[in-house]
């Protein structure tokens, strides 16, 4: 079945509608009325723009519980869904350290999200790379194949080509990506080890994920860098790129990343960790095959200017 306009994230809203209730339509609710009267807008878009104050009623606001009885004008304000602006190309600035024909790389930074989603229809590194590349919006994703959490930064890889997209793809389920990550931990880790275990979606915080017996395979590697006091900084290296994977293991062996505002630990921390804004882990490394040529290739990203400074305090009060 075809989907109506109302539900592509490029629709656009026609203008404002008036129409009158037809006598057939007597004795339903407003919110009854307008879905048989307008069947091209879904009902749970029409009860926005109720809401919003779109829909008005004989020149009053509307009521979606109001009963019409035939007769009522009804005048409609569609405005466009906070998603019709999913691909649309954003001057936003990207840092890239490669770029050619295939694929391109970019060092994102912490507070920008990669993909539109709920609540974060713009602003994304997808609009970005539709403004620096608009070919890339023939590409699904705009050629993004693997993502970081807003509030993480570092490497991420972008195909051009559908062709790139398939390779990398393909090399993302091998597992001969590698990817390492930089991340300060609470506590100290006493030594070297890894972390082999099922991530899925939190049994009761949805909006979380955790270690569970259904979940999908997961497995984190974990080096030992500096220890500090009451924190050590790591180097993870992923096997598999779970949601949230870092995150959710590092905190099920009980050293919680500084400043993840959902697996961290409830108490506060103490200074200079208990002012550190995100969590604390950065994509560092990066090396794949290029899908072109084969050739394997690598890239690095510094450490940004919060994280460096917060491993400066922590090295400061231990002198």
């Amino acid at each position: 079945m075809k989907a109506s306009n109302s539900n592509r994230a490029d629709y656009i809203p026609p203008p404002a509608q008036v129409l009158e209730i037809p006598a057939e339509c007597a004795g339903l609710r407003l919110d009854q009325a307008l879905a048989r009267l307008l069947p091209e807008h879904s009902r749970s878009r029409l009860a926005a723009w109720v809401k919003q104050g779109k829909v008005s009623v004989d020149d009053t606001a509307a009521d979606a519980k109001r009963k019409v009885w035939g007769g009522e004008r009804i005048r409609l304000e569609a405005v466009a869904p906070p998603e019709a602006g999913a691909r649309q190309p954003e001057d936003i600035p990207l840092a890239i350290l490669h770029e050619d024909a295939h694929i391109l790389v970019v060092n994102k930074p912490a507070g920008l999200v990669v993909h539109p989603g709920s609540g974060n229809w713009q602003g994304t590194m997808l609009n970005a790379l539709l403004h620096h590349a608009p070919q890339l919006a023939a590409i699904p994703r705009a050629g993004i194949v693997h993502r970081l959490d807003k509030d993480t930064s570092g490497l991420l890889v972008v195909a051009k080509t559908l062709e790139a997209q398939t390779d990398l793809v393909r090399q993302l389920a091998a597992r001969t990506v590698k990817r390492h990550y930089l991340a300060l931990a609470h506590g100290r880790v006493a030594r070297d080890g890894a972390v082999d275990a099922p991530i899925g979606r939190h049994p009761v915080s949805r909006t979380k994920m955790a270690v569970v017996g259904s979940g999908r395979a997961a497995r984190t590697h974990y080096r030992v860098l500096e220890r500090f006091a009451r924190a050590t900084l790591l180097e993870c290296a992923l096997e598999t790129g779970r949601t949230h994977q870092i995150r959710v293991h590092m905190a099920e062996i009980g050293h919680p990343l500084v400043g993840d505002p959902v697996y961290g630990p409830r108490r506060k921390a103490p200074a200079p960790l208990d002012g550190f804004a995100r969590q604390a882990l950065h994509a560092w490394r990066l090396a794949l095959a290029h899908p072109a040529t084969g050739e394997v290739m690598g890239w690095e990203a510094p450490l940004p200017e919060d994280m460096a400074q917060l491993l400066e305090s922590l090295r400061a009060e231990a002198a």
